[in-house]
């Protein structure tokens, strides 16, 4: 099955570019850039030379000849101009952006700062997160891929929202990030000065992906939640580290904590539950899995989650191959068995 990726010159871009080159299935019909059409894939990334690809223009007739899947790994407010008219070609559509992530415009401009997508296609988009949303992925023609940050922390909370293990008013969440999180493109913010040797916070007042987080948390718990999110920059180039501390109710203990992962991710090929070792983002580089650990703190009656992705993996592209994978009813795990990257 031929596949596409519109933006495929950012990080997300080329990731998707090197899972696809190994998916049994899946094969690349066409890169699609707009700012570097017409010049060949090994330009923007010298590491694939050996592929003999050259980007092409963002054309509605030459992606829908040229692919059956289309992948979207473009900045905000992109998609949404051109996902429309291949929905309505009748394309099936993975969308890593964050524009059909939230269901009310008001909210995605609020946050964004852009003009939102029209409500009837926000309506129609499924969200991504593939271990909770399995069912609706299957049949969707339009997939909503998750945040980096929101994969991270929805994957550790959303079984103790759902046993009601945790007070909702509870939840702080502390995550940090490398820098391939923040794009591609020139800011002298990302300059290796600016980053090396330095811990920085970032949008402390406000977060885009704090609705989404939100969202989802409220729909898998069934009550309104509320968190509170700081996220981080930190000098390496791939990895998300998110710790979550909230109140513990009714006295549940680590054990009951542990079977609630257990039932939850007992059949989920890319979740794996530490015990006796704290997850870190060195042991899932260039993988698809998350890894989790949890700390019943008796002393004070919090509970302390952390979770590990690849922010360029089961943060975006390898979450999206994933659902393809779903979608198309093939083995979830089809093309993703990457070991991670050590040391």
């Amino acid at each position: 099955m031929k596949a596409a990726i519109v933006g495929s010159t950012g990080y997300g871009g080329v990731e998707l570019v090197r899972l696809l080159q190994n998916h049994p299935y899946l094969e690349l019909g066409t890169l699609i850039s707009s700012s570097q059409s017409g010049e060949p894939l090994s330009q923007a990334y010298p590491h694939l030379s050996h592929l003999p690809f050259s980007f092409d223009t963002l054309e509605i007739e030459h992606l829908c000849k040229n692919a059956e899947v289309i992948f979207f790994a473009t900045p905000p407010g992109v998609s949404s101009k051109w996902v429309p008219q291949l929905l309505e070609q009748g394309k099936a559509v993975i969308d890593l952006s964050g524009d059909f992530r939230l269901n009310s415009p008001e909210v995605y401009e609020e946050w964004y700062q852009i003009p939102s997508a029209p409500a009837e296609w926000l309506n129609q988009a499924v969200y991504g997160l593939s271990e909770w949303f399995r069912e609706e992925i299957q049949t969707a023609q339009l997939i909503s891929n998750p945040g980096c940050y929101p994969t991270a922390t929805l994957l550790a909370l959303a079984p103790l929202l759902q046993a009601g293990i945790i007070s909702a008013s509870s939840i702080i969440i502390d995550a940090k990030s490398g820098v391939t999180g923040a794009g591609r493109s020139v800011k002298q913010s990302m300059l290796y000065s600016e980053v090396n040797e330095n811990l920085r916070p970032y949008k402390v007042d406000g977060h885009q992906h704090i609705p989404e987080i939100e969202r989802f948390a409220s729909q898998l718990a069934q009550e309104k939640i509320t968190v509170s999110f700081v996220p981080h920059l930190v000098p390496m180039n791939r990895g998300i580290l998110v710790t979550i501390y909230a109140q513990v109710l009714n006295n549940y203990t680590s054990s009951d904590v542990q079977e609630v992962y257990r039932q939850a991710y007992q059949e989920a090929p890319f979740i794996r539950l530490k015990q006796n070792e704290w997850p870190q983002t060195k042991f899932v580089q260039g993988s698809n899995y998350c890894d989790i650990g949890f700390h019943v703190d008796e002393r004070t009656g919090r509970l302390v989650v952390l979770s590990a992705i690849d922010n360029l993996m089961k943060g975006a592209a390898g979450q999206a191959v994933q659902n393809a994978n779903i979608r198309m009813g093939w083995p979830e795990d089809t093309g993703l068995h990457y070991v991670p990257l050590y040391p």
